[in-house]
């Protein structure tokens, strides 16, 4: 009688990916995505040990970095690991200390990330990070609201639907996913283009107890397209899961002919 394996004998290996985020180890934003990429994948989290909201990609150079095993964090049985570092530093060493995922994913950061913000966002950059590595990653964000309350519970399951999705068709090179979610339950999903949202800076300068000048960096938002629902910022503005695609080429390459022809030569 011929005899058949059970497929079930050798199942397929989990694929793995790595959780890391700006907010810090101890935010609930990243437990609630490391919980949840766990349901489908084995998960290793690498995040800073203190907030790095709004470093950029920074990378540090001039010190050395601490790696260490984090229990405390409340990860249960995922492996969490603090860095006394950037979002990108937590991205290289996770990846180098404990071997290439399959994904790299990041947050889910406390506040939006819209228009402008991608270019300082510490959720974003570690998530860039995984990206120059040749890693798919995506970054995501969620909006407060209006108490300052964050419900993470939707979020996390829709990350989880779309991080299978693109472990399972990928993405381009230098393209990444900027994942933003509304304050309430989302009421639909939009592919979004980048916004305009920015912030307007102003300095409020103050005196310490003995008179000597500091400075506070401040500023207003503003979003000339809010209400564009074909933005990332309209869309989150409308009750929307803003899904858009990020294609870091730095190169602007309709100015080259251009540009070739009134540089000065040698």
């Amino acid at each position: 009688m011929a005899r058949y394996a059970d497929p079930m004998s050798n199942p397929a290996p989990r694929p793995r990916i790595l959780v890391a985020n700006d907010d810090g180890i101890f935010s609930p934003g990243i437990k609630a995505l490391a919980q949840a990429m766990s349901t489908f994948a084995d998960v290793t989290v690498s995040a800073p040990d203190v907030e790095q909201s709004a470093v950029g990609h920074g990378i540090t150079i001039r010190r050395p970095l601490r790696f260490k095993h984090t229990a405390s964090a409340g990860f249960g049985d995922i492996p969490a690991y603090r860095v006394d570092g950037t979002p990108a530093d937590c991205v290289v060493l996770g990846v180098h200390l404990t071997g290439q995922p399959d994904l790299v994913v990041s947050g889910i950061n406390l506040g939006p990330n819209l228009g402008d913000d991608l270019t300082h966002s510490g959720t974003v950059a570690a998530a860039i990070e995984g990206m120059s590595l040749g890693i798919p990653a995506i970054a995501f964000s969620q909006q407060a609201t209006p108490a300052g309350e964050y419900d993470f519970a939707p979020g996390a399951a829709y990350a989880a639907r779309l991080a299978q999705e693109v472990l399972t068709r990928g993405l381009p090179p230098r393209t990444l996913l900027n994942v933003n979610f509304p304050a309430l339950p989302p009421r639909g999903v939009r592919v979004t283009r980048v916004g305009e949202h920015r912030w307007e800076d102003r300095i409020v300068t103050r005196h310490d107890p003995e008179g000597r000048e500091y400075h506070w960096v401040a500023g207003t938002s503003t979003a000339p397209d809010a209400h564009d629902e074909g933005t990332d910022y309209g869309a989150v503005d409308a009750g929307l899961i803003s899904v858009t695609p990020v294609r870091i080429d730095l190169t602007a390459r309709d100015l080259l002919g251009e540009l070739a022809g009134y540089v000065p030569q040698l």
